[in-house]
């Protein structure tokens, strides 16, 4: 018997060292950590249950037979963050460079199929060179079998990817079916096609950190939502968003204890809008004003930062957050603003995450490039997730909320539950000088008929009172109690049901 234990005790001490030491030191050698440090670090701290331990390839070509490290690439189990259950894949690189083989694919998709069973999350820390060329076809079967789950699992459980190292090729389109993707600045990458197949095919010279990097995929493509100094930032990060979602689409988002009294009065907010309607202001201070204990977690910070998304807590319930931002292009709605905003929207829609939509919009950006890159459509995104959403919608216009754009923001047109105005706000087709413009274009050769009816317009509709007599604010509230008003809101609605039409699914303008 002692025998036995004593093998499964050195079985085991072989499996947790992967690839060997020498390769654990080049991984170390460049700042990152083991997919065993990772899973480690993730999670609780001495929660984590693996599965798979012993698991081998079965593929016998190009002399594989001889090397059949057990574990074949890949961490799989579950565990906790702060007491909550999660499951975790973890790729191991110092293991054939982490590649994807059949067997590796299958240890993946069994904890996939476990985190729908069982309704908690799923994390996924990648590190791999790709699928495994000694494999071949068996190879991207496999990876169809993970994609097909993370299909399957979009929208009932929440899913992470967290990029790690390289992350090429086919296998970039895991993480990008998941709900959040996180990077790590300059040791982690992703890209359909590389650097050397760029240069072959069109002849482009870019180095691998500038064609699929973080500083790429967190500003120009949105491909991620944040990136990080390194692999304990990023993995402590995780931990802080996991405390903000619900394990499933089943549950509420959970409820943390808070310090913040909700009635708290902010006097600072009277004074937060500019007496001149052109200076901007920034928007995140509104924001950090009305969540508990100021704690703001944004997604996307560096993308369209036009608009601002992200998670507060009010009373200690989990609320989206998507904001008009005036520090940037005045806030107006643009192609990017509009898929950010509209991919969050969703994302809180299917996870029962209240939304609270703040306005400052003068409308949609105008141009050339905007109309040929479709605006239309992609502004129509945020128009169709605000109007399916049914989870509770507060909104409150701080400010501007001009033409199509104040419809599209979360409006009571579009379902919204509470919407609220401060008095500096303007709910109208266009601004002043626009309107008059245009409806008195036969005076414009008169300076003074024109200031005269430019005066008159911003009396009669430079403020919220018109859309409050139509029923289309709820109420114009004080700036300074903004908080209690939206806490107030959320908490009547708690209880929320609406019935929609059956269908199989919608068909939001892609």
């Amino acid at each position: 018997m002692k025998d036995i234990l004593q093998e499964l005790e050195t079985r085991r001490e072989v499996a947790r060292t992967g690839g060997g030491e020498r390769r654990i030191a080049a991984q170390h050698a460049k700042g990152k950590l083991t997919a065993r440090e990772r899973v480690e670090l993730l999670l609780d701290e001495g929660s984590f249950e693996e599965f798979d331990m012993f698991i081998t390839h079965r593929c016998v070509d190009f002399g594989m037979n001889a090397d059949k490290p057990a574990g074949d690439g890949v961490v799989t189990g579950w565990g906790t963050i702060n007491g909550r259950q999660v499951y975790v894949f973890s790729q191991d690189f110092t293991v054939l460079g982490g590649s994807v083989s059949e067997t590796h694919a299958q240890k993946i998709c069994k904890i996939m199929d476990m985190a729908m069973q069982n309704g908690a999350p799923v994390i996924g820390l990648n590190d791999s060179g790709g699928a495994r060329i000694q494999e071949g076809v068996d190879s991207l079967a496999a990876y169809g079998e993970v994609f097909l789950r993370n299909i399957e699992a979009s929208g009932v459980v929440p899913q992470i990817s967290v990029i790690m190292g390289p992350c090429a090729g086919g296998a970039v389109y895991s993480p990008a079916m998941t709900d959040f993707i996180f990077m790590v600045r300059d040791s982690s990458y992703m890209f359909v096609t590389g650097p050397d197949v760029v240069k072959t095919v069109t002849n482009e010279v870019v180095t691998a950190e500038e064609l699929g990097g973080a500083g790429t995929h967190t500003r120009k493509s949105s491909v991620a939502d944040g990136a990080f100094e390194n692999d304990v930032e990023a993995l402590l990060e995780v931990r802080r968003l996991i405390d903000f979602l619900p394990l499933n689409n089943r549950q509420k988002p959970p409820v943390r204890p808070f310090f913040d009294d909700p009635g708290r009065v902010e006097a600072s907010l009277d004074t937060l809008v500019p007496a001149n309607p052109n200076t901007p202001y920034d928007m995140k201070e509104l924001i950090t004003k009305i969540a508990d204990e100021g704690d703001f977690y944004e997604i996307q910070e560096d993308y369209a930062r036009n608009i601002i998304t992200g998670f507060i807590r009010l009373e200690g319930q989990t609320v989206g957050v998507v904001a008009n931002q005036p520090m940037v292009l005045a806030g107006c709605v643009d192609i990017d603003s509009s898929r950010k905003g509209a991919r969050f929207v969703r994302f809180c829609d299917c996870f029962e995450i209240p939304i609270l939509t703040l306005v400052d919009v003068p409308g949609f950006l105008p141009g050339t490039t905007q109309e040929y890159g479709g605006v239309i459509k992609h502004g129509a995104k945020l128009l169709f997730a605000y109007g399916e959403a049914t989870v509770p919608k507060v909104t409150v216009v701080t400010r501007k909320a001009y033409g199509g754009a104040y419809v599209v923001m979360s409006s009571k047109h579009l379902r919204g539950d509470f919407n609220y105005a401060w008095p500096t706000s303007e709910v109208a087709v266009m601004g002043a000088k626009g309107a008059v413009e245009i409806l008195y274009r036969s005076e414009l050769d008169d300076p003074d008929k024109i200031a005269a009816r430019t005066n008159d317009y911003e009396d009669r509709f430079a403020n919220p009172f018109v859309a409050a007599e139509r029923g289309f604010i709820d109420e114009v509230i004080m700036p300074h109690s903004t908080r209690k008003r939206v806490a107030r809101a959320f908490a009547s609605l708690r209880n929320k049901k609406v019935t929609t039409p059956w269908k199989k699914h919608d068909n939001i303008p892609l």
